[in-house]
């Protein structure tokens, strides 16, 4: 049986070992075997018969809880296994509440502790009271928008006739006993940042790297006009909208797929730990960054975003929300709808990472960044000239000459590749005025 994630091996019994026996009746249980060493080979325990009767006895005097505790005789010698089956209530070992994540143990503390006993509990943040909000705290606009959104979306049809506002939050199950929970403060409150001071959208414009940041907007407000604001301020201020003509027609564009960028913004808003910093999106020349704080749930991964997934929203009360009024979809299909509507638009697949304590999505604008051409084997005289290009607009075989100090024969090799790999395209005429420029 080899150590794993829920398996420690350890060669005698010390009593700090009660925080691991903590951490795996916190989290999904495991074992820990007394008598072997790191490779899991077998050393034995001297005083076996004693601590049948004391690590019984520890463990249910300072935890609280029963664990099996088995002998097993192997080799000659004896070895103790101690099982510990997952509690459904939250387990602590001299105050301190003990988790095992992987393959090792941590302290709970702060949001991650409130998250902790929260679940224990059965209930999510959003499920709590919210003891200083009231009626009037309510934007009644914001349930109106909310109402045409659920009769559009044919999901709450009937809620069209219904002007009584403490009836609509209670079938929204956003009240309890006649109070409002804070989903009800952050889908359609007035002010959510009285109640939650970082219930709030950052958008940062940067230059070329992360500490040059041109510019930043903050927008407020309550989760179900979020993305709406947030999607209005990046069109009119952080995005270039590529301009054509169809006829007379004037058509504007987004850089990146409307549909996307909006999808992640929802995504954010319902995924997000509210206890935590605010949604950040960063605009870069290339690529718009989204991040939110919070974590995946522990058996799902990030490349199980990019296929059929169980949906297991961080909210699902505000998940329920934006479901009825017609905002997402509640089977899993948010990071895949995303990937797709960036497929569809001939760009990269979006990155999904774990990062800074959240998820980020990045969006790219084109095939064209950095990761994207790393992938075409280019050599350093090329990705040089993609970066005049960029900066120039265009490049001559004598400029890819000038820049890399070659002759006019490899020139003429190195920009035919860039070519092929449909990164440059030719202008199609020849001799002196002829040029190349990004695809």
């Amino acid at each position: 049986m080899p150590e794993s994630q829920n398996i420690e091996w350890k060669e005698s019994w010390r009593d700090e070992y009660l925080k691991w026996i903590c951490g795996f009746a916190n989290a999904k249980g495991g074992k820990i075997i007394i008598g072997k060493n790191d490779k899991g080979e077998i050393v034995g325990i001297a005083n076996s018969k004693r601590l049948m009767d004391d690590i019984p006895n520890k463990i249910q005097t300072q935890l609280g809880i029963i664990c099996d505790i088995d002998l097993v005789e192997a080799e000659n010698m004896h070895y103790i296994e101690i099982d510990v089956k997952p509690y459904d209530v939250p387990i602590s070992y001299q105050g301190k509440y003990h988790y095992r994540s992987g393959s090792t143990k941590q302290v709970l503390k702060g949001n991650a502790l409130n998250e902790f006993l929260l679940k224990k509990a059965g209930k999510t943040w959003d499920d709590i009271i919210e003891p200083r909000a009231k009626l009037s705290d309510i934007d009644t606009t914001a349930i109106e928008a909310f109402k045409n959104g659920a009769v559009i979306s044919k999901r709450l049809s009937f809620i069209k006739e219904e002007k009584d506002l403490e009836r609509i939050l209670n079938n929204l199950l956003l009240m309890q006993e006649g109070k409002l929970k804070r989903s009800a403060v952050v889908l359609f409150g007035k002010n959510p940042c009285r109640f939650f001071i970082n219930a709030f959208v950052k958008i940062g414009r940067f230059g070329d790297t992360d500490d040059d940041l041109r510019y930043q907007e903050v927008i407020e407000g309550n989760a179900y006009q979020l993305a709406d604001q947030t999607l209005d301020l990046l069109d009119k201020k952080f995005l270039v909208s590529p301009i054509s003509y169809k006829g007379l027609q004037r058509i504007e564009k987004w850089e990146y797929p409307y549909e996307a960028i909006r999808e992640v913004i929802l995504n954010a808003i319902v995924h997000r730990d509210y206890m935590g910093a605010p949604i950040q999106i960063s605009v870069y020349d290339d690529r718009l960054m989204v991040w939110n704080e919070g974590s995946l749930p522990d058996d799902l991964t990030i490349e199980d975003l990019k296929k059929k997934h169980s949906s297991r929203p961080h909210n699902p009360i505000l998940a329920s929300a934006f479901f009825k009024g017609g905002l997402i979809e509640s089977w899993g299909r948010g990071t895949i709808k995303i990937i797709n509507e960036c497929k569809k638009a001939g760009l990269p697949e979006p990155l999904i990472e774990n990062q800074s304590g959240g998820i980020s999505v990045t969006l790219f604008k084109t095939k064209k960044t950095k990761t994207e051409l790393d992938k075409q084997n280019l050599n350093e005289r090329q990705f040089k000239a993609i970066e005049f290009v960029k900066e120039n607009g265009r490049i001559t075989n004598k400029d890819y000459q000038r820049i890399n100090n070659i002759s006019r024969e490899m020139a003429t090799i190195d920009l035919r590749k860039l070519v092929e790999l449909d990164i440059l395209v030719s202008s199609g005429t020849k001799g002196a005025g002829s040029y190349y420029s990004i695809k």
